[in-house]
């Protein structure tokens, strides 16, 4: 399970972030994301936390959201796929419709 993490504090680093949802269970990745397109490398104050399973990662989106990190109050919510073309949209897009579809473009 993909898991978004927002607001975070700048100051977070990537090790912090995986021991606070380690206690749910196996973390995969921890990934804060940053400014390296345009040189400078400052956080995003956002980021991914992948757990391989289901039931633990919505033990963890449940348990964490809007806890305090820091001084900041987090967002912590399943991330939506991400699809690989723009071909593989679940519904139709109509003109001048916005699709159904809960999946992101990259």
């Amino acid at each position: 399970m993909n898991i978004y993490v927002g607001n975070l504090p700048l100051e977070v680093t990537e090790d912090e972030l995986r021991q606070i949802f380690v206690i749910f269970g196996e973390v995969i990745s921890v990934i804060i994301m940053n400014d390296k397109y345009i040189g400078s490398g400052q956080p995003r104050g956002y980021g991914y936390v992948q757990m391989p399973s289901k039931a633990q990662g919505q033990t963890a989106v449940i348990s964490l959201q809007d806890k305090r990190l820091k001084g900041q109050t987090i967002s912590v919510v399943e991330a939506l796929p991400l699809s690989d073309n723009g071909l593989s949209k679940p519904f139709p897009v109509k003109r001048g419709r916005f699709s159904n579809s809960k999946t992101r473009q990259r």
